[in-house]
């Protein structure tokens, strides 16, 4: 059976057993209130009367919501506010509707849970921890010799290596490593000064 009901000016749809957070009820943890404002009850499809039926739920906790920041500002007038404010809640467990009543949770099951966890999180995978695999030799010095042979071939430097390989300029003159092939290709790729006016 489930049942609306109207409290701290918010509507809530419940059954027997949920929990809810509402608007600060008056009561300590423990204690038992009465909802009476109910809007609507049924079960399924079929709609119930309303008429005297209370809604009655259990006080979990007091407690209070996440703060908000109100802020206020008035531009080129040196206005600023800032406030915080932190809403007082009710959280209650909805013990009946009516004279259904929901069912106590079992101590039973409760303690059974924590021990099938503990059993199935026992799995050993200690033998994997222990025989760690060899690692893998590191293929670095594969692609620099693929580089080098790359190269060596003309067809142009890795990327990476492209500055490594560059001939260097001093003083606006080449330096004296013109004998690698890639300054060679850059050498003989430049245009005559006459192609560029053309």
């Amino acid at each position: 059976m489930f049942a609306v009901v109207r409290t701290g000016g918010k509507q809530y749809r419940v059954a027997a057993g949920d929990k809810i957070v509402v608007e600060k009820l008056a009561g300590d943890a423990g204690e038992t209130v009465t909802l009476g404002d109910v809007l609507l009850a049924g079960e399924g499809s079929d709609l119930k009367p309303t008429d005297g039926l209370t809604v009655s739920a259990e006080i979990i906790a007091q407690a209070k919501s996440e703060k908000v920041i109100v802020f206020k500002k008035r531009r080129r007038h040196n206005y600023r506010r800032k406030n915080g404010h932190r809403q007082q809640l009710t959280i209650l467990r909805i013990t009946g509707i009516g004279d259904q009543q929901a069912a106590a949770p079992t101590k039973a099951k409760k303690e059974a849970a924590p021990t099938d966890a503990a059993d199935t999180a026992a799995p050993a995978p200690a033998p994997e921890a222990s025989a760690p695999e060899p690692k893998a030799p590191k293929k670095a010095a594969k692609p620099a010799a693929d580089a080098s042979e790359a190269s060596a071939a003309g067809e142009g430097p890795a990327k990476g290596k492209a500055k490594a390989q560059a001939p260097l300029k001093v003083d606006g003159a080449e330096s004296q490593m013109t004998d690698s092939p890639v300054a060679t290709k850059k050498a003989s790729t430049k245009k005559p000064a006459a192609d560029k006016d053309a």
